[in-house]
């Protein structure tokens, strides 16, 4: 996650340096920034107010983490959140140390599983207020999180949360192999409300929820100048083409040289999916029979960049060769993996 961390005085900036510290061990990229009068080594000076902060992080962070009040936090976040498979995670944390707060997106965001790590780490209380972590029961949210699932429905989601609250069980199945064993409140049998892990559009609930596996990774490349709108129309015609569904992606995936392409850049944004760049270099050591090109060498240094990306963003296998129109080229990767229960 790119974590962003925020703070307004001495005691809090201190805090701030030693948490992002901490998460950078695990796996973490993290930028802090103070007051200009308490920055320290890597602090970026914060010269606008909370809220204009807020509203770059939700643009360009997966985290943000205030320490400070809450009801700053709370304030400067509000006029930015819109939905909770896409708002990043917001924590905040007293300047002492001594709690660790998520705020929002606490299932999808991932903010409640960075406040466990933080108060771990820290010696400190996390402060979680979601109804299933408080009474130790089975979340849809993190399942689907955890395991690269799409809920179709949320309202769905909210209902099996519910009923889990209210003590009733809840169906389900899968079109993917299993890993570990079934949640007590999860049942094989037959009930009106149930989860499918499924790519097909299918019911086998009178209430379904459909939890579409995204095990997709879409290579993609372009010619300069490319926007948009017709970058869209060529994914989804291709998609079509392989029977594939948006909601099935994982990522997108090119070349460096296409890391800061508008349209790309663009596409990636509008379909809520992460858009990976590799070096020429990482993608010639990609192993596989790729469909190679002489004029993508010349321009590039590698001989393929669609196919060796989809590749080596998903992990998994080529499963659709290159399509070329138009100055625009698409892949298609495919990495299958159990459902697994934690």
């Amino acid at each position: 996650m790119t974590i962003w961390l925020i703070s307004y005085t001495a005691r809090g900036r201190d805090l701030a340096a030693r948490v992002s510290e901490l998460l950078r061990t695990l796996g973490h990229s993290c930028r802090t920034f103070a007051l200009p009068k308490f920055c320290g080594a890597g602090d970026e000076p914060l010269t606008c107010s909370a809220g204009d902060w807020a509203k770059a992080g939700f643009a360009g962070a997966d985290g943000l983490v205030f320490i400070c009040a809450s009801g700053i936090a709370v304030r400067a976040v509000a006029p930015h959140v819109k939905d909770k498979r896409r708002d990043p995670a917001v924590l905040v944390l007293d300047e002492a140390g001594r709690f660790v707060i998520p705020l929002l997106s606490g299932h999808l965001g991932g903010a409640n599983e960075l406040a466990m790590d933080l108060a771990g780490k820290l010696g400190a209380t996390p402060v979680l207020t979601t109804a299933t972590d408080v009474n130790g029961l089975f979340s849809v949210d993190v399942f689907a999180k955890k395991n690269d699932l799409f809920i179709e429905s949320m309202a769905l989601a909210k209902a099996v949360s519910a009923a889990l609250l209210s003590g009733e069980r809840v169906g389900f199945c899968s079109d993917l192999p299993l890993a570990g064993d079934l949640p007590g409140e999860l049942t094989a049998g037959e009930t009106e409300l149930g989860i499918l892990v499924s790519a097909e559009d299918k019911r086998p609930f009178a209430r379904t929820l459909r939890l579409v596996p995204r095990r997709y990774t879409v290579g993609i490349g372009c010619r300069r100048g490319k926007g948009e709108q017709e970058l869209e129309a060529f994914l989804l015609q291709n998609l079509d083409r392989c029977g594939v569904g948006l909601h099935e992606l994982k990522a997108l995936a090119s070349i460096d040289l296409k890391k800061d392409e508008p349209g790309l850049v663009a596409l990636a944004e509008k379909l809520g999916l992460p858009f990976y760049t590799y070096s020429a270099e990482a993608l010639r050591l990609v192993p596989g029979n790729f469909t190679p090109s002489a004029f993508v060498r010349e321009v590039t240094g590698v001989d393929s960049v669609c196919e060796r990306a989809a590749v080596l963003s998903s992990g998994g296998e080529l499963v659709v060769r290159k399509a070329a129109e138009n100055g625009m080229t698409f892949a298609l990767a495919k990495k299958e993996e159990a459902i697994r229960f934690e």
